[in-house]
């Protein structure tokens, strides 16, 4: 946060989070700068640069005394090209980020755990790794989202720290990185000065996250100007197609269970079904989801019943059957645990 000295017309009390003496108006602004490099997603960049400006344009309408934001683009060299061919103007070095309050490591525009990895290797991202890890968290805050969680992952800072990261990336994310908390359910996770945000397009709501902290009613008007819906979590697309190469047993008991929602859930008996133990399923969803078998299934559960009540007229106690609970209030309860996580 940065002061910056004006001509005042406020009153004598001065806006919140200002100072005022005589006719001089003292206007604490938040910095945000947006790391770039070559080959990041243009989408990622764009939507970032637009929501936080969005954000600043609008925030006289809905309290004047938001402080301002301003958004720079930082990096390792004077331009760079975004994976959607667009160039843009670098404004401050990487040896800057100390100098903002959120500094936003955006994803490296990759789609596989082979050229992620690839990717981390890259003199830039080395050199994006290399500024995170000079930062003081105690006051700069660190946002990424998708794959440049990967990059804030490769400081060392998120040891037995929550996070998430791109759905379809999570068993590599955890072979790479075991001692971190990671939550493929939650679409935006906030652990202290840490946030970090799911696949491509959670950008948009890391986004968000940080105009929230800065004003929840600013937030909220951003969003309706701008029609982004509130998308809670990423759960509904962990899919077991994309674990097929990863751990067979597990694809099989998400197969069985995503089909079986409605009936009682007893894990010995679907570890009997799939040919295996419960100590061995048990310990084989923990490694690649980081969940344990039933809280896997009640994370299904309550998608099904989010989707539902959304997409049907059913009653509360017609969807807590569809979903394997017998009275709606147990469900409600389960949505309140997972509203209170999220």
């Amino acid at each position: 946060m940065i002061l910056r000295v004006t001509s005042s017309a406020y009153d004598e009390r001065g806006p919140v989070g200002s100072g005022v003496y005589g006719s001089i108006a003292i206007v604490y602004v938040m910095r945000i700068g947006l790391i770039a490099i070559d080959g990041c997603f243009g989408s990622a960049i764009a939507s970032i640069i637009d929501i936080v400006r969005v954000a600043d344009g609008a925030r006289g309408d809905v309290d004047p005394r938001i402080d301002p934001i301003e958004l720079a683009i930082l990096g390792p060299k004077r331009r760079v090209t975004t994976t959607a061919s667009m160039t843009l103007s670098v404004d401050h070095p990487l040896s800057e980020s100390a100098e903002f309050d959120v500094v936003v490591v955006p994803a490296l525009g990759t789609l596989t755990a082979a050229a992620t990895n690839d990717a981390l290797q890259s003199r830039d991202a080395r050199s994006v790794i290399a500024s995170l890890g000079r930062l003081d968290e105690a006051t700069t805050r660190i946002a990424a989202a998708c794959t440049g969680v990967f990059a804030v992952a490769e400081t060392g800072r998120m040891h037995h720290r929550r996070a998430t990261t791109s759905w379809f990336l999570g068993p590599e994310f955890l072979k790479r990185y075991p001692s971190v908390a990671l939550d493929l359910d939650t679409m935006v996770v906030v652990d202290g000065n840490l946030v970090t945000a799911g696949a491509a397009f959670a950008h948009i709501d890391l986004a968000l996250s940080l105009v929230r902290s800065i004003s929840p009613d600013l937030a909220q008007h951003v969003a309706k100007l701008l029609i982004i819906d509130e998308r809670p979590s990423q759960a509904a697309f962990v899919a077991y197609e994309n674990l097929r190469h990863e751990d067979s047993i597990v694809v099989e008991f998400e197969r069985f269970v995503r089909a079986r929602l409605d009936e009682p859930f007893n894990v010995a008996f679907v570890a009997q079904s799939l040919g295996t133990s419960r100590r061995t399923l048990e310990r084989r969803v923990r490694a690649a989801l980081n969940l344990t078998p039933l809280g896997f299934v009640q994370r299904l559960r309550t998608e099904r019943a989010r989707h539902l009540s959304a997409t049907t007229d059913l009653t509360s106690a017609e969807i807590a059957l569809r979903v394997g609970y017998a009275n709606a209030e147990t469900l409600r309860s389960l949505l309140r645990r997972e509203r209170r996580r999220s």
